[in-house]
């Protein structure tokens, strides 16, 4: 029931600059801006490869208004797509669930998902031409105290298949955890993890935050190009090198990072790498 990462959604007291910075970083096209009472917002969407970033401003009080005053401006939803909307809230009310409707889009928090942390939008799939310097968005990152248990629950309310998940951990980074990807063929995915080390970066953000939405990942075929822009612009990025390849063909990923983006962590990695972490290392692309 669900096919995609369709969107990434931050919670922002400033739409119009946090908007400006991902036109700089990453070309980033304005698109649409409508009123959310339901969520007491002012939503402002741009597109970004296939995908959208939506921004959500304070506008009244509400779910957006506190999550900003609580934490400024940060990732705040998980935004996905469903093949067939109706079936899906069809399977959330016969699980007693009642996600909030708004802009065609069905919104569940943490308490109604049951996971804390974790607030999804999900709208029906859309096929977009691509725009700016990413390809499309793929994964979402929860950091999560029990993230079995928050993985299955995950599964569990959106009729995923268990079968199609990767087990995943990182000494370097310091996390252990699942990448729940929706179908077998594709990258897309919610990953959720838990902190293993309370030194690491992720560490020290999920000490401040306890359970929360941290960072997103896109596929770019432009990561050098991308890097290059940012450092001329005085940004931060952090590039990785590249794995069996020659340093010349440029990083196989780019983390930019959050003051770059007005308030949230963005990974790149080059077309097909992700294969290499997501149980099918035989589809990446490019390797020498």
């Amino acid at each position: 029931m669900i096919s995609d990462l369709d969107r990434i959604v931050m919670a922002v007291p400033n739409a119009a600059e946090v908007a400006r910075r991902w036109s700089a970083a990453l070309g980033a096209v304005p698109h649409r801006t409508l009123p959310l009472p339901e969520l007491g917002a002012r939503s402002t969407e741009l597109r970004l490869g296939r995908s959208v970033v939506e921004l959500l401003e304070p506008d009244g009080g509400g779910p957006v208004a506190e999550a900003v005053a609580a934490r400024g401006a940060h990732l705040f939803a998980a935004g996905l797509a469903s093949p067939d909307l109706p079936a899906l809230a069809s399977r959330l009310k016969g699980r007693g669930l009642e996600p909030l409707a708004a802009d065609g889009r069905l919104w569940l928090d943490p308490a109604m998902l049951g996971i804390p942390g974790l607030r999804l939008s999900v709208g029906a799939a859309i096929l977009r031409e691509p725009v700016g310097d990413i390809d499309y968005l793929y994964e979402a990152t929860l950091l999560a105290a029990d993230h079995a248990a928050a993985t299955d629950r995950f599964a569990a309310v959106l009729g995923l298949d268990h079968d199609h998940f990767v087990a995943i951990a990182s000494e370097k980074y310091g996390y252990e955890g699942t990448l729940t990807l929706f179908r077998p063929d594709r990258l897309a995915r919610l990953e959720i993890i838990t902190p293993t080390r309370a030194d690491a970066t992720m560490g020290r953000f999920f000490a401040k935050t306890g359970d929360a939405l941290y960072m997103a990942f896109a596929e770019s075929d432009r990561l050098a190009a991308i890097g290059t822009r940012l450092t001329q612009a005085g940004e931060r990025s952090t590039p990785t090198a590249p794995a069996n390849r020659l340093p010349a063909k440029g990083p196989d990923s780019l983390f930019v990072h959050p003051p770059s983006l007005g308030g949230m962590m963005l990974g790149l990695s080059r077309p097909s790498m992700a294969w290499s972490w997501s149980g099918a290392p035989e589809r990446v692309l490019g390797i020498d």
